[in-house]
């Protein structure tokens, strides 16, 4: 019996999983995880949540490892106030595949029920994945801040800073400053933070300039279109027709005459 056991999986075994992962990725099966997509995507947008979960579940009984169904329940439990729902599917999806984004979302619910030492553990290790993304620093930040890590949140903003150079972030950074009552911090992080509105501010000048001068070649460019079809029209001639000089005369034969 254990020979024949021992036979089955070594020769049927694989030949019967082989069969039903062919038969799981026909056109039929991916036209039905299609539709399921579209039904939980459009139930998210258009706040059924019910109908939503009802779709990723039945996305999840045919593939049970899709990080992806996985992600997109625990943003729907999150947003339904479901913490440990959320935080089980953002695991599930983070050990199904190591995808930053899974680790980030799980470090935000976290953050939400006051696990903030999970939660830093969480975005850290989202940001060595992939650490050029400015939220993630801000996250990380405000864990630090929530456990009294004030240098190391300064520091996370600072990266935040860096990647993604915005007057709100510094605006954060001088608030930090504010309560640990670093006046000389205070105060040189109030003047980077004006620097940096004059600078959005000539960025927002500049590109209204661009666009003026884009809509202005536009309508020059279509009233030269328009001048040159008005100028075409009215040397084209109306209502005479004239013989080309080139046409070939044509021979009407003879009655009688035979034709070769």
């Amino acid at each position: 019996m254990i020979l024949v056991f021992v036979a089955y999986l070594t020769f049927f075994f694989p030949i019967e999983s082989k069969e039903k992962e062919v038969e799981e990725k026909s056109p039929k099966y991916k036209a039905q995880m299609k539709k399921l997509w579209q039904v939980a995507q459009t139930s998210m947008k258009e706040r059924k949540p019910f109908r939503a979960e009802k779709a990723l579940l039945t996305i999840l009984k045919f593939d049970e490892k899709n990080a992806a169904a996985y992600n997109r329940l625990g943003i729907l439990y999150a947003k339904s106030q479901k913490y440990t729902e959320a935080v089980e599917c953002f695991e599930i999806a983070q050990s199904l595949d190591n995808n930053p984004a899974s680790i980030h979302n799980a470090g935000l619910i976290y953050l939400e029920i006051g696990a903030y030492e999970k939660a830093a553990m969480a975005f850290r290790q989202a940001i060595d994945l992939e650490g050029d993304v400015a939220s993630r620093y801000i996250a990380l930040a405000k864990a630090e801040e929530k456990l009294g890590n004030s240098k190391k949140s300064i520091e996370a903003l600072e990266n935040a800073y860096e990647l993604d150079p915005k007057v709100s972030t510094l605006r954060q950074i001088l608030a930090i400053y504010e309560n640990t009552g670093d006046a000389e911090a205070v105060t040189a992080t109030a003047a980077r933070g004006e620097a940096q509105i004059v600078k959005d501010n000539e960025a927002k000048r500049r590109r209204a300039a661009a666009r003026a001068r884009g809509a202005t070649v536009g309508a020059s460019k279509a009233a030269a279109s328009k001048k040159v079809a008005s100028t075409s029209a009215r040397k084209r001639p109306t209502g005479t027709t004239t013989k080309s000089k080139s046409a070939p005369k044509i021979i009407k034969p003879h009655a009688g005459r035979k034709r070769l």
